[in-house]
């Protein structure tokens, strides 16, 4: 029988990842042998468990901090990453192949964990599980923990989808069995792909199997805390039905994907209000600081996070968005640089954009801004550092000599660092705070259902959700637009409220912004509205600040070729092992004759 290759205790110890969840937290034997694990009541559990470190997660480059520690928003226009050696640059650049992608481990690491996934529901036995019903989180616990592996794997042929379009559909065989790949037999992945609009339909179709199966939120979260519930699985219809209603899996714009995007958006909420402890957005009733808040606080008492990947107990996340000028026993160097077209997003406090607004003042340019601006983007001057330890004071990014500035190790290109997920601890004496990645959140299921339901209903009806979100920071509330303007609203308001949450890329691609835009023809655009072009700010005279705008120090411009750079590659010679799969439009390589002949033979 083969060995199981399970590796939940090593996952939990990198920079003190855990699971905050009795539930999820289960180690075992890594050579146990099939027919022991689904054998065994806890073996089984933790095998289960064990599926959930395949979540995606995007605190997990902080771990590879020489090629990755940065924020993945860093292959998009919102940010620039510092360090040059890391793998995001050569995404923004379009310097890389389908055989040298770093970032193609997506492809892999999926199909693995979606064959683990049908291991488990091959595998799990109602005898060993057991199934009756129970007051409370484990009734009918057979059906649940099968419910769970669903989703899970719903949820990995999500990332495939979003990372590389059509992709190969692993449920069951005919017979209904759940299908279990070899990974290493190229013959049995040797597959026609499925296309994006039907595997997304065919993931919201396995959330409908789910989501009334598990309960919609847990009774007892202080055990259950991050595992698949029925709110991930309203949450994961949403998104999948919205990216199938967009422009890039939806060319001719069939106006029922967007109507069935938007019930699901709806659904969620629908249901969500009739829950007697509702997922709803963290607000305090403090404007300048409750967007802050919801990212730092205890991750655990959120009730905005839907579903994170565990938690993570480290500084690693501080010491790589910190201004370069905070140390002690640890130092900063503040990868992750947001550009000025993130910056120039954030409107003025009466609602309007910046170009539209005679108030604003580029000389004073972070006054009466939407409050997310100084609660997601650290700039010169704003206040930060640990006061009990002596760190508090104003950022200094003015060059050449700014302590913020530069420095050999880390340092800004745009003039700006990253605040969101920041906790303000001390460099001098640091502590570890608790993160956790949100992979769902109430946020986002509000501005999926504002965008679906202004192109499918029109603004009338979108109006209340976008609104929700600018009313918790004291925003003026949306009205009195057509379809397009309250679209272009809507697509900046995502921007902003989900920034740094690994959406951007995604967002970008779905709406298919860059066509008909070019490098030199998008220059007599705001900022806001270029996406090829990637502008900062050079600050001089710390104490009276002299403001000049312009190109970012390093990839002030993008590349990106249409349809090409729309989707990720597949691996190179996984495409030549199963030619069946194709690679994707414009990342085709040559095989060799060997390798062709060997290709026909397989076949």
């Amino acid at each position: 029988m083969n060995k199981l290759t399970l590796y939940i205790a090593g996952a939990l110890l990198t920079l003190g990842l855990s699971s905050c969840s009795t539930y999820l937290d289960k180690e075992y034997d890594i050579s146990l042998a099939e027919e022991q694990v689904f054998s065994n009541q806890e073996n089984t559990r933790g095998f289960l468990a064990n599926i959930y470190t395949n979540l995606p997660d995007g605190f997990s480059g902080y771990t590879n901090g020489q090629f990755l520690g940065a924020s993945r928003d860093c292959m998009t226009d919102n940010a620039i990453s510092y360090w040059n050696v890391h793998y995001y640059h050569g995404v923004l650049t379009d310097s890389y192949d389908a055989t040298n992608h770093p970032l193609i481990f997506f492809w892999s690491d999926n199909l693995s964990a979606i064959r683990k996934a049908n291991q488990f529901l091959k595998n799990a036995q109602e005898s060993v599980i057991g199934n009756a019903e129970k007051d409370g989180d484990d009734d009918r616990l057979f059906d649940r923990n099968m419910a769970e592996a669903k989703l899970l794997r719903a949820i990995f042929h999500f990332e495939l989808v979003r990372w590389f379009g059509a992709a190969p559909i692993i449920g069951e065989d005919e017979n209904g069995t759940p299908i279990v790949f070899d990974l290493g037999n190229s013959g049995a992945m040797n597959m026609e792909r499925t296309n994006a609009a039907d595997a997304l339909k065919w993931i919201a179709d396995q959330c409908d199997l789910v989501k009334d199966e598990l309960p919609f939120r847990y009774e007892n979260e202080t055990e259950n805390w991050g595992r698949m519930n029925g709110a991930a699985a309203y949450a994961l219809k949403s998104r999948a039905l919205l990216y199938r209603a967009s422009a890039l899996n939806n060319p001719d714009n069939n106006s029922s994907y967007w109507t069935e995007a938007a019930q699901a958006a709806k659904d969620f909420i629908s249901v969500n209000n009739q829950q007697s402890n509702p997922y709803q957005l963290y607000n305090t009733g403090n404007p300048d600081n409750d967007y802050y808040e919801c990212f730092v606080t205890t991750p655990t008492l959120n009730n905005e996070f839907i579903l994170c990947r565990s938690t993570w107990t480290t500084n690693e996340i501080e010491a790589f968005l910190a201004p370069c000028g905070f140390g002690g026993s640890l130092n900063s160097v503040g990868r992750t640089n947001p550009t000025q077209n993130l910056v120039d997003c954030y409107e003025t406090k009466n609602g309007l954009p910046i170009d539209e607004d005679p108030s604003y003042d580029e000389q004073n340019p972070y006054a009466n801004r939407d409050p997310r601006l100084e609660q997601t983007i650290l700039h010169h001057g704003s206040m930060w550092g640990d006061v009990e330890q002596e760190e508090y004071r104003a950022v200094d990014v003015s060059s050449p000599d700014g302590i913020d500035y530069q420095e050999l190790h880390g340092g800004t290109l745009t003039g700006y660092y990253t605040k969101k997920f920041l906790n303000n601890i001390s460099f001098k004496n640091p502590t570890t705070p608790i993160h956790a990645w949100p992979i769902f959140r109430y946020g986002e299921i509000l501005l999926n259902a504002a965008e679906a339901v202004n192109e499918s209903e029109g603004p009338s009806a979108a109006y209340t959700y976008v609104n929700q979100l600018r009313e918790r920071v004291g925003m003026p509330a949306y009205s009195g637009m057509t379809k397009d303007e309250l679209r272009e609203r809507i697509r900046n308001e995502r921007r902003i409220e989900l920034c740094f949450e690994d959406h951007r890329f995604f967002d970008e691609r779905r709406w298919k912004i860059f066509e008909g835009q070019t490098v030199s023809a998008e220059k007599g655009n705001p900022y806001y509205q270029q996406f090829y072009n990637l502008y900062g700010v050079t600050v001089t005279n710390a104490d009276n600040p002299v403001y000049e705008y312009g190109p970012a120090d390093v990839h002030p411009t993008r590349s990106f070729t249409s349809p090409k750079n729309y989707l990720f590659p597949l691996p190179d010679d996984e495409v030549k092992r199963a030619p069946k799969l194709k690679q994707n439009p414009g990342w085709e390589l040559a095989a060799s004759s060997e390798e062709e002949v060997a290709d026909n033979t397989d076949e």
